[in-house]
């Protein structure tokens, strides 16, 4: 057995879709363990801690550092264990998208330049840097493996999801009081 191919990881991705293509990518990602790292849920509202606020302004940065990326403030949200945003890929005007050359090993170079899986991943690594630099907690995990994606498909369903993501916090209190009354029935709490 010790010459078995390595097994790949499930994708979650659709595998007829170009994620490099033009559009809007409704995006999911939790911390790791789904620990409430980036802050709290107080009346209504969410209130970021210091690696809340690095996961924040990096989501925008992306923007900044890719300029076939288009991120609206109304369309993201930081939550204590995870943040919700849409990434819209827009097309190519005129200019060539860079990318870097690699030298990764190439179970890290699958993920096609440009594309939502490569801002995710990036999004990702420069803000696990950052929070761990922070906390001293260098190589630690910062976000799950992974992350959700849904493309929107319509102005419709945009309108949805921009309703799941502003009304993520008053859920946010809501699963927590219901969380505790759990803990209450059982007689597991203190």
């Amino acid at each position: 057995m010790a010459n078995a191919p390595a097994r790949r990881p499930l994708s979650l991705r659709l595998r007829s879709h170009d994620y490099s293509a033009p559009g809007a990518y409704f995006v999911t990602v939790c911390v790791n363990d789904r620990l409430c790292l980036f802050g709290e849920v107080a009346d209504g509202a969410v209130r970021l801690d210091a690696f809340g606020a690095i996961a924040h302004d990096e989501w925008f940065n992306t923007a900044i550092i890719r300029p076939y990326v288009r991120l609206n403030a109304d369309e993201f949200l930081v939550m204590p264990d995870h943040i919700h945003g849409i990434i819209h890929i827009e097309p190519d005007v005129g200019a060539q998208r860079r990318c870097a050359p690699t030298t990764a090993p190439p179970s890290v170079r699958d993920v096609t330049p440009s594309s939502l899986g490569a801002i995710v991943r990036a999004f990702k690594s420069i803000t696990t840097r950052r929070i761990n630099a922070l906390r001293r907690t260098p190589g630690d995990a910062v976000w799950q493996r992974n992350y959700h994606d849904r493309v929107v498909r319509d102005e419709d369903e945009l309108n949805r999801i921009l309703l799941y993501i502003s009304g993520n916090p008053a859920r946010w209190a809501d699963r927590s009081r219901r969380s505790s009354q759990l803990t209450d029935r059982r007689g597991l709490a203190s």
